[in-house]
């Protein structure tokens, strides 16, 4: 499935890193930074959670909530999010379905292996539910400006 901006964003509910379910459509009303990540505590992975973290303040000033996505299970999310203090929601899509809905569960290859994992990429979408923009491949440490700028346009 190929998501482009304009469409709506698919529904879903996955448990966060304490298991209690988030739903997607139950933050209407609200921007959501939907972020999928390939694997917790990884050193991009944590570059880019921190920089969330550290960012908190901006996000909060657009009115805007961010999840976390990742194929890891409850325990690894939640071990994640204890160690870095993260303060925002890691969400556990242990079957990948969520990533494969939104077409980031790819294939991958590193050290001339490949395999399955979460391609890095953010999904904003408005209050109405309608992704608005899409950032592919985002490197972690420029991941918040770029975001920030894009929930922040007029």
């Amino acid at each position: 499935m190929s998501l482009n901006p304009g469409d709506t964003a698919p529904d879903f509910t996955l448990p966060d890193q304490d298991g209690n379910p988030v739903t997607l459509s139950g933050l209407r009303g609200t921007t959501v930074v939907l972020y999928f990540y390939p694997k917790a505590d990884t050193p991009g992975c944590t570059t880019q959670a921190c920089g969330v973290r550290d960012h908190r303040a901006d996000y909060e000033q657009a009115d805007a909530v961010v999840l976390g996505v990742s194929p890891d299970p409850v325990k690894a999310v939640a071990k994640f999010h204890a160690k870095y203090e993260l303060g925002f929601p890691l969400l556990a899509d242990e079957d990948h379905a969520v990533g494969e809905t939104y077409g980031v569960w790819v294939e991958k290859s590193m050290y001339g292996r490949t395999y399955m994992g979460n391609e890095r990429t953010t999904f904003v979408i408005d209050p109405d539910g309608t992704i608005t923009d899409i950032l592919r491949k985002v490197k972690p440490a420029q991941h918040d400006d770029l975001v920030l700028a894009a929930i922040t346009k007029s």
